[in-house]
């Protein structure tokens, strides 16, 4: 039986930064994947870090465990972390969890970068 793929992560790298980005559903089943990635950038405090959260739809416990420990690891390094393009849903988990201050009194969650989405009325 084939499993449908929910999460995807791509890596860019330019020997200054690195940049990864996350599309589809962040949840307990992707982490592992997300977790090789991350290990293998985190660590290199002379190379600014980018997580670009634009194609992201979906991020559950885990993930935001997985953040959490990212923006502890770059804190005591003092090293460039920087968030993009969160969706609107996944900002307002991140308020409602707490860490959207951490990321805005830091200055690395870019405010313009947020992504917006369509608001329709209910009839």
């Amino acid at each position: 039986m084939n499993a449908i793929r929910k999460f995807f992560v791509y890596k860019h790298s330019n020997g200054n930064e690195n940049t990864i980005y996350l599309s589809g559903e962040l949840d307990l089943s992707a982490a592992p994947e997300l977790a090789v990635v991350l290990d293998s950038v985190v660590n290199k405090y002379d190379e600014a870090l980018t997580l670009d959260l634009k194609e992201l739809r979906y991020i559950d416990s885990t993930g935001i465990g997985m953040f959490v420990s990212v923006l502890k690891i770059r804190a005591a390094m003092q090293a460039p972390l920087r968030i993009h393009h969160v969706p609107a849903k996944i900002q307002r988990l991140f308020e409602l969890t707490g860490i959207a201050r951490y990321l805005e009194n830091s200055g690395r969650l870019d405010q313009s970068e947020r992504v917006t989405e369509r608001k329709e009325e209910i009839i």
